[in-house]
């Protein structure tokens, strides 16, 4: 329960700041260009607020409903849907009034606020807590690669050297290169010392994402016994820890991830298992569990991040670099959400909740803050009404035409895009809750 409210913490709070700046990012241009705002608030407050004071012209407010926030602008048909004073003669104080690229400049401030500051956050944490490596020698028995690479021809135990002529500075971003960046070559060493290219064809991102196999590389395990349960069929049949297991009914087996499957597949069957103890061969039969378990545990491998620390002028230029690529990626990764698979996967609160740090943790805090600043910035600047891109679609429309959508239409727009975002809440959260009872 203290893990719950503590990731509940960070995600209003975080929520809480991107919120009030992305809204910023509206109020100050339309303050600039003279446009009355007649209200900003934090969170929405439907029939009443938390708070509310009335300085000058605008109400400042925090509403008690924590899905947003939101600055009402006079002359605005927006998610208030104050119909109203769009009946009456326009004011020189209000939105429609101003020349088109005035308004467009106000509707994109949030989306511009969101981005600069996903990428400041990037480039504060590279300055305060370094970037954080893990050299491909960090990883001395090498990764251990899914079915799905290894068609592909990696190896158990290859070392990725290069990927299309660079080093990773974390080899386990070989994932994320695979299934979210065009890599066309990767260069890897086997346990034997043999250097070899190996090329990566077109689409392995989907065949990665259709499999359920998005981990394309995970540590190798060596299958060593670091414990055995009391009572269980391992410690009946004499199995103790450092055993290191070499075949399962004859068959060789090379890592925990393979003897975990040749077990997996011979549940409540009596097996002959092929162990090495003080470096002899030891024969032993055994019978695995119903649900596929001989109780032993296996002897992780340590791996050791570095932390390389960096200068001001590189931590601008790193975190530029991976605000930029965490953009791309996310954006590349959008198109499998019009997939089954992918609208299964879409989740609300309790999703974004879970990615916080389960302890208080600022550099967590603020990597997964920036990282919501990006996709924030870039959910809003998608052309759907209600949003800032369904607004900045219409005034591109405007610009173009040399003629305004007339204000009926943009209430029906407004009104379709809302239901449509509502639906889409209704069925990201309806995710997590069906995955949280399953």
């Amino acid at each position: 329960m203290e893990e719950f409210f503590i990731k509940a913490a960070q995600l209003i709070l975080s929520l809480s700041i991107l919120v009030v700046l992305h809204e910023l990012g509206h109020f100050i241009p339309a303050r600039l260009f003279k446009t009355r705002v007649e209200k900003f608030y934090l969170f929405f407050n439907p029939w009443f607020s938390l708070f509310k004071k009335k300085i000058g012209e605008t109400e400042y407010g925090i509403g008690w409903l924590p899905l947003g926030g939101y600055v009402k602008i006079s002359g605005m048909i927006d998610e208030s849907m104050d119909t109203e004073q769009m009946e009456k003669d326009p004011q020189p104080w209000e939105f429609r009034s101003k020349p088109a690229w005035q308004r467009l400049i106000i509707m994109l401030g949030g989306v511009t606020v969101n981005i600069i500051l996903g990428f400041a956050i990037y480039m504060m944490i590279m300055f305060i807590w370094g970037k954080t490596i893990l050299p491909s020698e960090s990883i001395p028995m090498g990764l251990n690669p899914s079915p799905v690479v290894e068609e592909l021809g990696f190896e158990k135990g290859d070392k990725i050297i290069y990927v299309d002529g660079k080093k990773l500075d974390n080899v386990l971003d070989i994932n994320t290169f695979l299934f979210l960046r065009d890599v066309k070559t990767v260069t890897v060493k086997n346990k034997d010392g043999i250097t070899r290219n190996i090329i990566i064809p077109e689409g392995i991102g989907k065949r990665m994402f259709e499999s359920g196999q998005m981990i394309a590389f995970s540590p190798f395990i060596p299958a060593i016994i670091d414990s055995v349960v009391p009572n269980s069929s391992a410690m009946l049949a004499g199995l103790q820890k450092g055993d290191l297991f070499k075949k399962v009914n004859g068959i060789e087996i090379m890592d925990w991830t393979s003897f975990r499957d040749k077990i997996q597949s011979n549940k409540n069957e009596n097996i002959t298992i092929e162990i090495e103890r003080n470096k002899r061969p030891l024969e032993i039969s055994l019978k695995p569990n119903e649900i596929g378990q001989i109780g032993v545990s296996v002897k992780i491998p340590s791996i050791s991040f570095e932390n390389k620390r960096l200068s001001l002028t590189e931590s601008l230029v790193e975190g530029f670099n991976y605000g930029y690529w965490t953009l791309h990626d996310y954006i590349y990764q959008f198109k499998y959400i019009f997939s089954k698979k992918g609208a299964q996967q879409l989740g609300g609160f309790g999703t974004i909740g879970s990615i916080f740090p389960s302890s208080w943790n600022w550099k967590g805090f603020w990597h997964t803050t920036a990282l919501l600043s990006i996709i924030l910035a870039f959910m809003n600047v998608l052309p759907i009404p209600a949003l800032d891109g369904g607004h900045v679609m219409f005034l591109f429309y405007e610009m173009i035409s040399g003629k305004k959508p007339n204000d009926k239409f943009m209430e029906y727009a407004q009104m379709f895009g809302f239901f449509l975002l509502l639906a889409l809440v209704i069925y990201a959260n309806g995710n997590d809750i069906y995955r949280a009872l399953s």
